[in-house]
């Protein structure tokens, strides 16, 4: 049986520097998962992961990831796994953790 659909978000990571980006309400890619663009249609979402597939020239492994509104915020993942993809290991303080 098919999942019922769930708000989400557009991650993949950046081609260059591995980074994981978000796709962004204008097109964009954005390193902060706040400014991400929250799907609520599953239609919406899914052209423009498509879109985001055909885009190899700058990011790879794009997919779909459950988020909640955030309020003010912006969206807020909802997985372990995307809070760990934006915030970086909890083992110590380095990378996006130390603010680099």
């Amino acid at each position: 049986m098919a999942r019922a659909f769930r708000p989400c978000i557009l991650t993949a990571n950046d081609l260059i520097d591995g980074e994981v980006v978000y796709l962004a309400p204008d097109g964009a890619w954005t390193r902060r998962p706040v400014d991400a663009r929250l799907f609520e249609d599953e239609g919406e979402a899914n052209r423009s992961l498509a879109a985001a597939e055909a885009q190899e020239d700058a990011i790879v492994g794009p997919y779909l990831a459950a988020a909640a509104p955030g309020g003010h915020l912006g969206p807020e993942p909802v997985h372990i796994r995307e809070v760990l993809r934006a915030t970086g290991p909890s083992n110590y303080c380095h990378g996006k953790q130390a603010g680099s």
